[in-house]
């Protein structure tokens, strides 16, 4: 049932629509996995991680949470709702993407968060040209009537299970 919260809080890396909050989100939680690789390969090796696991549904292959990721379209704007292992249900929206990078907010869940918006993406090391970073990132606040305690252990939770999901199933053992 923890696995099944944190996934959701993977998810809802996001603005929630209609918060209705003009201040900016008060918590942030952040999971960052390095990668060791070839550094004449560095920018292969980035696309060909991103190819495993960046598609706007593939999270539903490597955070243990989530059971299931359906994509839709409203308009101009897609979102994925995520079925979670233990039946809850995630509603995101996808704001913006990169070549290897995408930002989401969360618009519908159970966790106990409020304007999250969140990114997740394969990026060079800024320091090391034989590295590539996984990065999953969220700024948000805790739900009401929630604690910063509670919301904090929820997001991180969500995050670690899956950058170590990231790890064990796609990164080469050495």
């Amino acid at each position: 049932m923890r696995t099944s919260i944190a996934a959701l809080m993977l998810a809802a890396g996001a603005v929630a629509v209609g918060a209705g909050t003009a201040s900016a989100a008060s918590l942030v939680s952040a999971k960052k996995l390095e990668i060791n690789v070839d550094e004449t390969k560095t920018e292969a090796e980035r696309k060909a991680l991103w190819e495993k696991i960046g598609g706007w549904c593939a999270i539903k292959d490597w955070h243990p949470a989530v059971a299931a990721c359906d994509e839709s379209k409203e308009g101009d704007a897609t979102f994925r709702t995520l079925t979670l292992k233990d039946g809850g249900k995630i509603k995101e929206k996808l704001v913006d993407t990169g070549t290897t990078s995408y930002r989401y907010e969360i618009i519908e869940s159970p966790l106990p968060v409020k304007n999250y918006e969140a990114q997740f993406s394969v990026t060079p090391d800024d320091d090391d040209l034989d590295e590539i970073n996984v990065s999953w990132s969220a700024t948000y606040d805790p739900a009401d009537g929630k604690e910063d305690k509670e919301a904090r252990k929820v997001i991180d939770g969500i995050f670690k299970d899956g950058i170590e999901s990231i790890k064990a199933k796609f990164v080469a053992k050495k």
